[in-house]
């Protein structure tokens, strides 16, 4: 039997359109607080606290939507006052994180950005740098922030969290102790930067994950 003859073909490659993520800014914010309640609502300059963190977060390049997640409608009332898009969520939760996970959930986003209501003068650039790095690298599931420090009081200071990283940026550590130890001197610390990016599904499984023993003892959810 004779076989089909097969022209050569000369294969070009075609580029398609490539949808990027959606990328979703999430604040999370509650009322009651041992140390300062009220503290988002707390004005600075005539607005309150969290209506800073949501124009600044609104100023990132690569976030397609930003919104404001509480339990409180003291909270949800003050901002929808200043046009924010609000997400009602539980009253048990027991860290920001799960209460960014709940309003995630019921959004289509890929990413998600947890970015502190108590942090009025979060950089847009500090939240593009740390979504860039999942956009740019498939491995990374997760990223954060971290900063020199400067002042050698907040290096003792346990309210200053800080990183330790390898020489490519992949977070080792967090600690409220002073890391890394400098035997031959005094080290450079690296202070950690409370904003989260995350995967959706690193996200909305993160709250299923045990606590171990070293959470617990610095009290540092992101050591889970």
């Amino acid at each position: 039997m004779a076989g089909l003859l097969c022209p050569h073909l000369e294969y070009i490659a075609v580029l398609c359109s490539i949808v990027p993520p959606l990328v979703l800014g999430v604040i999370p914010a509650r009322f009651a607080s041992s140390r300062f309640p009220g503290k988002p609502l707390v004005p600075i300059d005539g607005r309150p606290m969290i209506q800073h963190v949501w124009e600044r977060a609104r100023l990132a390049r690569h976030l397609n939507r930003v919104l404001v997640a509480t339990d409180d409608e003291r909270i949800a009332a003050a901002a929808r006052g200043f046009g924010a898009e609000v997400a009602m969520t539980s009253p048990a939760h027991a860290s920001g994180t799960d209460r960014v996970a709940e309003a995630a959930e019921a959004t289509d986003a890929e990413i998600i950005v947890n970015i502190q209501g108590d942090e009025p003068l979060i950089e847009p650039d500090a939240i593009d740098l740390a979504v860039s790095t999942l956009l740019d690298d498939p491995r990374c599931q997760m990223a954060t922030l971290k900063r020199k420090i400067e002042r050698a009081e907040d290096i003792g200071n346990p309210n200053v969290v800080k990183v330790v990283t390898s020489l490519d940026g992949w977070a080792l550590y967090f600690s409220r102790s002073p890391v890394p130890y400098g035997r031959d001197g005094a080290p450079v610390c690296w202070k950690h930067i409370g904003l989260y990016v995350y995967r959706r599904g690193l996200l909305l499984g993160y709250g299923a994950l045990r606590r171990g023993p070293l959470e617990e003892a610095e009290k540092l959810e992101q050591l889970r």
